[in-house]
C-alpha cells in the first residue's frame, strides 16, 4: 500500500469523499508495510519509527504544513452539525465565528514546517489523519450513548457516565469521564456527542446547542471558559468523556482495518 491508500481507507471509514483540511500527506510513501501511529508524533517518533525500520508514521493530531495552517477551515463542519441539531444556519454560523478566528490567528504564526521537514530529511513518510479519525470515534460513541439511554427518558449523568465506562477504551484510560457541569442525579435530557469538528466550538456554540434542545453534552474536552460559562448559564450540562481515550476509538478502527490489510501496524503516544 501507499500513503494515498492508506487515506483512503480513513476517508471510507468516516464516509468522507475528500481530505479534510487536517488533514495531510505530508511525505508520501509507497510500498509500505510497517507503520508506526499515535496521537501526537513529531521528531522524536519519527527518529523512533527510524531506527525501528517503520516505512511510515501516521500522527492523528495535525502536526505539519496546511494541516496546521488551514485547520480553522474544518471548523464548518461544525455548523452542520448545529443544524442538524435544530440550531438556525445563521445563528449556527455566528456561534462559531469567534472561535474560528481564534483558532486562524494561533494556527497563522505555528512552525508548520518543523516535522515535515524532520521527516523529509530522514526520508520516512509522514502523514496525519484527523477529522476522520474523530468522525468515527463521535458515531460509534453515539451509537453506543443511544442504545445505552435511549430506552430512559429521565437517565441521570451518572447513568451517562456509567454507560462510557462500558467501553474498554475507557475503562483502560487514567483519566476518567467526568461530569464538568451538572451533578450525577441531574437529567441528561437529550444526550449529543462532539468529538468531531477540529476543536471545541466555545461558549456560544454550546449554548446554541442548549437553547436548541440538547440536555448534555459529551465532548472529549472543555476549556475552563466554556465550562464557567455553561454553568452561569444553567441551561445544560458537559460530560468529557476524555481526550485519549475518545481519540483512540476512531484510531483502532482504523488500525484494524490497516491490519485487514496485512500492514503491520504499532500504536503509542496516547492510543489505548
Amino acid at each position: 500500500m501507499n500513503t494515498t491508500d492508506i487515506m483512503n481507507v480513513a476517508l471510507e471509514l468516516a464516509n468522507l469523499d475528500s481530505i479534510p483540511h487536517d488533514t495531510v500527506i505530508s511525505v508520501p510513501g509507497e510500498n509500505i508495510k510497517k507503520v508506526l501511529i499515535g496521537v501526537d508524533m513529531e521528531t522524536p517518533e519519527l527518529l523512533l519509527a527510524k531506527e525501528l525500520g517503520y516505512d511510515l508514521v501516521i500522527s492523528h493530531h495535525p502536526k505539519a504544513d496546511t494541516a496546521v495552517v488551514n485547520f480553522h477551515k474544518v471548523m464548518d463542519i461544525q455548523i452542520d452539525k448545529m443544524v442538524e441539531n435544530n440550531v438556525p444556519i445563521n445563528k449556527a454560523q455566528k456561534a462559531l465565528a469567534k472561535k474560528v478566528k481564534s483558532v486562524e490567528i494561533g494556527r497563522h504564526v505555528a512552525n508548520y514546517d518543523r516535522v515535515s521537514s524532520a521527516a523529509k530529511l530522514m526520508s520516512i513518510p509522514f502523514m496525519n489523519i484527523h477529522l476522520p479519525a474523530d468522525l468515527i470515534s463521535e458515531q460509534f460513541t453515539q451509537d453506543h450513548l443511544d442504545k445505552a439511554l435511549g430506552h430512559n427518558p429521565k437517565a441521570t449523568l451518572n447513568d451517562v457516565i456509567e454507560s462510557l465506562n462500558e467501553l474498554e477504551v475507557y475503562q483502560k484510560s487514567l483519566s476518567k469521564p467526568v461530569i464538568r457541569c451538572g451533578s450525577g442525579n441531574d437529567y441528561a435530557g437529550k444526550v449529543l456527542v462532539l468529538f468531531a469538528g477540529g476543536t471545541n466550538g466555545g461558549a456560544d456554540v454550546y449554548k446554541a446547542y442548549f437553547e436548541a434542545g440538547v440536555g448534555t453534552i459529551v465532548a472529549m474536552h472543555a476549556p475552563e471558559d466554556v465550562i464557567k460559562a455553561t454553568k452561569e448559564q444553567n441551561i445544560g450540562n458537559i460530560v468529557v468523556a476524555g481526550h485519549m481515550p475518545s481519540d483512540s476509538i476512531g484510531l483502532n478502527k482504523l488500525i484494524e482495518a490497516l491490519q485487514d490489510k496485512a500492514l503491520e501496524v504499532t500504536k503509542i503516544s496516547g492510543i489505548l
